[in-house]
């Protein structure tokens, strides 16, 4: 455990130190596109966090490789080294497009290479467990069909969810965690080394979101971009295959005595074999759902719009802050509430501790759809919508000194990338005109 915290750590720190230069970089090289009619954010930030993220990746591994019990991982997989190789070529598609906005067809197809090239190098998935079946040997096409679909699926799913500042690196981070805290039992209480690859991209994974998340809060100073999104939706494809299609549930050795008995030992297992798809639940929503949407337009389905799950809790009312902690919420609760069902499914507390906190989660959803009001006494002590008599100050008439300073004032435009005197994200066009007293003195009678 002391490793996977210092790999971690290490990752993170990487990724912290590395972010501020490449902010800078992505001013520099005009990596800060103008503010479009879907983005939430009013001022132009900078892109390509990816960049940082990435060699973090990196640092990872090569702590990781240098340390006593994990340089094993490395010895006895090649897991590490496709990992790798398929996260340089996702990582140089996302810089390209964070600077040129390239085609999602090509972006897609580049998904698909980069998929592919970690299964020539071993990472993919042999087999399924099945429910009262038992493991299910794949052949090569179709555990490659398979492995491809999934890495894809991933990938696009986090970069929907890519919307708000810190929501996609945080509920990565949430999902990497509680998929840590998995492979890591299934390690260690098991005795299974095949667990080891999927436990380390986990720790690194959280490394990287972690390190790049002080950054990317809102507001946001820098964005992740695709370069970032997908490079992190890879990583957590990446573990979910090693563990599901690696790990044989034979050698957890709950397939014993009755096939009545067997079947209920066996639930806690086919739960968390099915934990890559619950961390990314929110996620692969938003993307069914996008797909959909557009579908039902006639439009095409990457066509960009403001109907993601992030956008509806914003036109509910929640601030930009509290829609993503909602998110948040939500990730952490069917993560988490998947991993404690696998330790012991015959708990009915974890069942209804879910169902209360999702009842809390669902309170905390629509809140802003209710306005609450203060009894008689308490309204001298809460702000004025908060009572009942709720009266809002009148706007003063317009005088001809405020008509004259309106109709001066100049719109804030977006500066666009490379302008002269851009200084990060809070770089904005020119500045309203002071109020010329001149000017308002002769409109006096």
């Amino acid at each position: 455990m002391r490793e996977y915290l210092l790999t971690l750590c290490i990752t993170a720190a990487v990724t912290y130190l590395l972010t501020g230069p490449v902010r800078k970089f992505a001013i520099v090289a005009g990596a800060m596109p103008e503010i479009r009619a879907r983005d939430v954010h009013r001022e132009p930030t900078p892109r390509l966090g990816g960049i940082a993220m990435f060699f973090g990746l990196c640092a990872g591994l090569l702590v990781a490789d240098h340390l006593t019990n994990l340089s094993t991982v490395f010895e006895k997989s090649n897991e590490p080294r496709a990992l790798l190789s398929g996260a340089a070529l996702i990582w140089l598609i996302g810089v390209l497009d964070d600077k040129f906005e390239i085609d999602a067809l090509i972006k897609l197809g580049g998904q698909m290479i980069a998929a592919g090239v970690m299964v020539m190098q071993g990472l993919t998935i042999l087999w399924l467990p099945i429910p009262s079946v038992g493991n299910v040997a794949l052949t090569q096409w179709q555990g490659t069909l398979l492995t491809v679909a999934l890495v894809v699926i991933t990938i696009n799913a986090v970069n929907f969810v890519d919307g708000l500042d810190g929501l996609a690196a945080g509920m990565v981070c949430i999902a990497s965690a509680a998929f840590f805290l998995y492979a890591y039992r299934v390690w260690v209480s098991y005795g299974i080394e095949a667990a080891a690859p999927a436990t380390l991209f986990s720790a690194i994974l959280m490394g990287m979101c972690l390190g790049f998340l002080p950054h990317n809060m809102h507001p946001a100073r820098i964005f992740m971009g695709d370069s970032g999104s997908m490079l992190i939706g890879l990583v957590l494809a990446a573990g979910a295959i090693s563990i599901t299609g690696q790990v044989d549930p034979d050698a957890l050795k709950l397939f014993a005595g009755s096939e009545k008995a067997a079947v209920h030992q066996t639930v806690p297992v086919y739960i968390p074999l099915l934990l890559p798809l619950t961390i990314i639940a929110i996620p692969a929503a938003d993307l069914v759902l996008a797909i959909v949407r557009r579908t039902w337009r006639g439009q095409s389905p990457f066509a960009a719009d403001r109907g993601h799950l992030h956008h509806r809790l914003l036109e509910i009312g929640h601030s930009h802050s509290r829609a993503v902690l909602i998110m948040y919420f939500w990730s952490a609760l069917i993560a988490f509430g998947a991993l404690a069902y696998s330790v012991n499914s015959a708990s009915m507390w974890i069942v209804l501790g879910v169902v209360f906190l999702s009842f809390i989660g669902l309170v905390l959803l629509l809140l802003p759809r209710f306005t609450p009001r203060a009894p008689r006494w308490a309204e001298a002590f809460v702000p004025p919508r908060y009572r009942r008599g709720g009266a809002v100050a009148e706007p003063a008439a317009a005088t001809p000194q405020t008509a004259t300073a309106e109709s001066e004032e100049q719109p804030r435009t977006p500066v666009a990338a490379g302008v002269s005197r851009v200084n990060g994200s809070t770089a904005m066009g020119a500045r309203s005109r002071p109020l010329d007293r001149r000017k308002v003195d002769t409109t006096r009678t």
